[in-house]
């Protein structure tokens, strides 16, 4: 951003999605008051539909055209962390020189030493606690909580409610699903899994469903397999 003059200049920013996700991000945005949503980027709606109150542009081949060159701004606002990451990946490959902002609730709490990266959102109610790291393109739901020293990967989902003790470690493209508990010192692997409820006590490996209090494996699971 800049501010010439006593005058705040936002910068045009797309929403890379349209579904119930992207409408809470769009109101994040809209409540951050840093960026004008200039509209929507989904190649399976038709250009012109309103969502939200703001039109759909067409699919994430526009970025690279004339017409959108001075938007290098974005967010992909899409639930499932493998699909995010493969858009996100499209969308740089078509403009390498798109920035991904942070979508960060106004009501969300984060200590002062908190580390996120590009294109994480933080949603209302979130708590986390300090000397953690967030990576890139994760989401830190409604009311979940990240205790201190956590170390979260890239494609990170923290389900609403969900809860990590301190000194927790999780790996690019893991889940905590919905009001899921994973008590201190815990490391969980690469897509993996943890299912709604569940209490997690011992180590996680990679690509791995694990669900119950206390959790144990149900099964393994494929990287690009869909959890929602």
């Amino acid at each position: 951003m800049d501010d010439k003059g006593g005058i705040f200049i936002k910068n045009n920013v797309v929403v890379v999605g349209s579904g119930g996700h992207a409408k809470v991000i769009i109101d994040i945005i809209e409540k951050q008051d840093s960026f004008s949503i200039i509209g929507l980027i989904d190649g399976f709606r038709k250009p012109g539909t309103e969502i939200y109150g703001y039109k759909v542009l067409g699919g994430e081949a526009i970025l690279a055209t004339a017409d959108y060159k001075d938007i290098t701004h974005g967010i992909v606002a899409i639930g499932d962390n493998w699909v995010r990451s493969r858009v996100a990946t499209t969308i740089k490959q078509l403009k390498p020189d798109c920035s991904f902002i942070k979508a960060i609730h106004p009501s969300a709490n984060l200590a002062r030493d908190v580390i996120i990266g590009e294109g994480t959102a933080v949603m209302a109610g979130a708590i986390i606690n300090s000397g953690t790291v967030i990576g890139s393109h994760c989401i830190i739901n409604t009311n979940a909580s990240v205790e201190h020293d956590n170390t979260l990967g890239s494609f990170v989902a923290i389900a609403p409610g969900a809860v990590t003790g301190g000194n927790v470690t999780i790996g690019d493209f893991s889940t905590v699903g919905l009001g899921a508990k994973v008590i201190h010192k815990i490391a969980i692997g690469t897509h993996s899994l943890i299912g709604a409820g569940a209490v997690v006590i011992e180590d996680i490996g990679n690509q791995a469903v694990w669900y119950g209090i206390p959790a144990r494996l149900a099964r393994k699971r494929a990287v690009d397999e869909s959890y929602l």
